[in-house]
């Protein structure tokens, strides 16, 4: 399962959502503080879009361990966040749970005001500890995704 979880960091840093989603179960929960939780394709397609739009996103992946049922993994994003063109370096923990051979349950923890901070600005800096900012953010993020979707 190690290898799996290095396949689908592999697979983000060179910008291949499908070498990525290969490494999903189709029964995939995802959740992050940006996105909340997203289920099955909706999962996969989050990762479609975040490897076309992430023009200029650079990842590192290290601490990877696993057994068969569970691992985890440290990585480091740097990238322009799309809406202010403002540089974001977002440190995320991962835990992965796993069924059949594939990750079934991937949740990413990172400090959303410290990200809120980097991509929006002093905005970010005032608001994005707050739980006003994450809905709206979920709600933004997941609107951008229905708009992915139908395209």
């Amino acid at each position: 399962m190690k290898e799996l979880i290095e396949k689908f960091y592999t697979g983000l840093s060179e910008g291949n959502a499908e070498k990525m989603i290969s490494c999903y179960h189709d029964d995939i929960v995802f959740e992050d503080p940006g996105f909340g939780k997203l289920k099955g394709e909706r999962a996969k397609k989050m990762w479609q879009m975040l490897c076309k739009n992430g023009k200029d996103l650079k990842v590192e992946f290290s601490k990877v361990e696993a057994n068969d049922q569970k691992g985890s993994a440290h990585w480091e994003a740097w990238y322009s966040f799309s809406q202010t063109g403002r540089s974001v370096h977002n440190s995320i923990d991962a835990e992965f749970e796993f069924k059949d051979g594939k990750i079934i349950k991937h949740t990413d923890h990172f400090n959303l005001h410290k990200w809120a901070s980097q991509a929006i600005g002093w905005k970010g800096k005032l608001l994005g500890g707050t739980n006003f900012f994450k809905k709206k953010l979920h709600q933004q993020t997941n609107r951008l995704l229905d708009k992915f979707q139908a395209s």
